[in-house]
């Protein structure tokens, strides 16, 4: 991993490691197929997860961890998908919005999450350089997976809650592709939202009796 934990190149007076821009356009092609419904996001998501697991372990220690669970959750949605890609009547996954009582159980688990990671992250300074926001990125990243994995449109919002605080931290951080990336990523949420959001919208429309199916 040295050779890619090396610069590529100075962007902005920002130094951009080949780790952290090889890893972070897997991620972004994998939300692109995300996107898409393709089930192809989510092996391209373990591969963007191993990848900064090797940019980040030694010295982001929380961060490797957080890519870690990043690479398990990405086998969790390839399970998921290949059960349920019939479901949407086109060979992909079907997506649908959260009922409340999903909304209120990732919301608290997000929650707690946040809470007892940024305390694990501050008893062990050497996990994180910043336990709190780090904390909520990495919670956030797993709730967010888990609802894609679920086909659940809250997938989109959460990201979008996730990058508030990523562009900044990764920048502080010095992950500066990484930052730019997350900005990236803001834009393909709002798309994928509008096509996940008309997408829910008509598998929920009833069928009229009669009607050809």
């Amino acid at each position: 991993m040295n050779a890619l934990n090396s610069e590529a190149f100075v962007l902005f007076g920002q130094h951009i490691l080949w780790s952290d821009m090889v890893g972070n356009l897997f991620g972004l092609a994998a939300l692109a197929l995300g996107w898409r419904r393709s089930i192809w996001t989510w092996p391209v998501q373990f591969m963007a997860g191993l990848i900064l697991f090797g940019a980040f372990f030694g010295h982001l220690t929380g961060s490797a961890g957080k890519q870690a669970v990043v690479m398990l959750v990405a086998l969790y949605g390839w399970w998921q998908w290949q059960r349920g890609k019939e479901q949407g009547g086109d060979g992909h996954i079907a997506v649908r919005f959260a009922t409340w009582r999903e909304r209120a159980a990732m919301a608290a688990a997000a929650a707690a999450g946040t809470v007892a990671v940024a305390l694990l992250f501050t008893a062990y300074p050497k996990l994180s350089w910043d336990p709190w926001p780090d904390a909520y990125i990495f919670v956030g990243t797993i709730v967010a997976m888990y609802a894609q994995a679920r086909g659940m449109v809250e997938f989109w919002f959460a990201w979008l809650l996730v990058d508030v605080v990523g562009v900044p931290l990764n920048f502080a951080n010095g992950y500066a592709f990484s930052g730019f990336v997350y900005v990236i990523y803001g834009a393909l949420v709002l798309w994928g939202l509008r096509d996940w959001w008309l997408r829910s919208r008509q598998a929920a429309r009833p069928t009229l009796e009669g009607a050809p199916a």
